[in-house]
This record gives C-alpha cells, structure tokens and sequence, in this order.
C-alpha cells in the first residue's frame, strides 16, 4: 500500500525524472527523497568538447593563475566543464552565475558564488548588473556552450571591460535506457523537471509520447518559453529559477492517478544511472 503524503513528506508518491546526472542531480534527487518522493535519475544531456580545446586549457591555467577578476557561468553544464577539468578558482576572482541551477551547480562542487541576478536571470541580465557593479575596466573570462550567443562578452567588452570569451563545451544528448523510455511511456514517472531549453529539446525528441496526466514543470519563465518553441508542453512554471521553488510546486499538486500499465510493474524504489544502465 502507498504511504500518504505527510506534512515532513509532502511528495509521497510522486515518481519525477531529475533529467541531469552529476553532482546537482544527485542534490536535486536528495531533496526529492527527503521529501517523499522516489527521484529517477537520468541525464539526457551532456557535454562534448569545444573543437579549440587548447583555447579553453589556456584559459583555464590563466584562471588558476589569478589573472581575471570574475568568472561568468551560465549554465550548470559549464560548472560541468570546469569540475571534470579540476579547474582553480583562486579566492581573488569572483563569480557570477546566470540563474540559481547554475549557482547551485557551481556550490555543489565546492565553488562559491558572488553574484546572481536579481532580476533578470539572463546573459544579458547579468551584463547589465556587472557593469553597474564595476565602473572601472575589469579582466573577464567568459565561458559559454557553442551554439550560446555572446551576449555577455559583447556587453561587457562595449562597456569596456577585458574580456575572454571562450566557448567551454559542445551539448549533446544522451539517450534514454529503455527502462525510462517505457516509464515515461506508462506514465509510471508521473513528473518530469525540464531545467534548459536543451533538456526540453531532448525531452520533446526522446519521449514522443507522454501521458496527458504527466505534470511537466519548468524551472522558470525562460526555460518554458524555450520548451513552447520545441513543443513540449509545460504545466507549471517555477517563480523562481530555484531547484526548492520547482520541488516545491509538487506538493501543491495532487500526484496523477496510476495508469493500468504502470500499476502492472512491481514496486521499486529510487532509481539511479548505474542501476539502469544495469538492467539494460
């Protein structure tokens, strides 16, 4: 029998698809699961490198080095890029981060975080907050993906700054196991987190047909702008670009009746990469 909801664990059954790996999908699983939930964790993006590697390798030891004054991260796929690099931050360079996904990605692997916008969770946000912020020309490394316009370099360097703009990594999808494709399918994970315009994109691809009942949330505004484009449909749109703010929608929802298919599969707990690339 399925435990009710409680006040300690207002998520209780609910099954949600946490659509990025690493250190901020297992942050985001564990909220999940403190709060009742069973988190199914399965990336369907990831990062290739950028074509110019030794352009990137060469801004990262300039980085280390304490040669720029602030950093700018605007996406957790690039905190995905400077951890897999071991990248130094030294204390006398600050960071700026577009969004609170990317802030908390930057804080889970150990990097502090200095500014994010408070109003506008944009590239062009963020310019316009640094440039009121320093008055005087600043060092800049700008790291972004390669399909990224570059807004904030160019707004920075016309305000003039000295500005590295370099593109840090290529995104990819990564498909789904079959164990997923078919718990979508059945409606078995009855929510999906949709946190990028990419992940939208592999979502909209990947999972062609997703029961009406399935909640779908976007974490802010932007994000379920870039998910109208591709198609997906988005039922709730977190206020604030904060994984608690999407999280937190859920238990405000009544959790969607289970479909005969899914109620046909036995019970199981969470569910991680490992155990499904396993089973495959």
């Amino acid at each position: 029998m399925m435990k009710e909801a409680s006040k300690d664990k207002p998520l209780v059954g609910w099954r949600v698809l946490v659509p990025r790996g690493g250190p901020w999908g297992d942050d985001v699983a564990g909220r999940l699961r403190d709060k009742g939930a069973v988190p199914v964790i399965s990336p369907l993006i990831n990062f290739a490198p950028a074509e110019d590697t030794a352009e990137l390798e060469t801004a990262l030891a300039e980085l280390a080095s304490g040669a720029y004054s602030w950093l700018t991260v605007t996406s957790a796929t690039t905190v995905d890029v400077l951890h897999s690099y071991g990248a130094k931050i030294p204390s006398t360079t600050r960071i700026a981060a577009v969004g609170e996904t990317t802030a908390a990605a930057l804080k889970a692997v150990g990097y502090p975080v200095d500014l994010v916008p408070e109003k506008d969770n944009s590239a062009a946000g963020m310019a316009a907050e640094m440039v009121a912020l320093e008055p005087e020309p600043k060092r800049i490394l700008c790291l972004r993906s390669e399909i990224a316009k570059p807004v904030l370099s160019v707004v920075l360097a016309k305000a003039g700054h000295d500005v590295t703009a370099v593109v840090a990594y290529r995104t990819v999808g990564v498909p789904a196991t079959d164990r997923v494709m078919r718990d979508v399918g059945n409606g078995r994970i009855n929510a999906i987190l949709v946190t990028s315009g990419s992940v939208a994109t592999q979502v909209r691809e990947q999972f062609v047909e997703i029961p009406e009942q399935t909640v779908i949330l976007a974490i802010g505004p932007r994000t379920a702008r870039d998910s109208e484009k591709v198609g997906l449909p988005i039922h709730v749109v977190a206020p604030a670009r904060t994984v608690d703010s999407l999280v937190g929608l859920l238990a405000g929802i009544p959790v969607p009746p289970p479909t005969a298919e899914a109620l046909a599969i036995a019970e199981t707990g969470q569910v991680d990469m490992k155990s499904l690339r396993d089973d495959k």
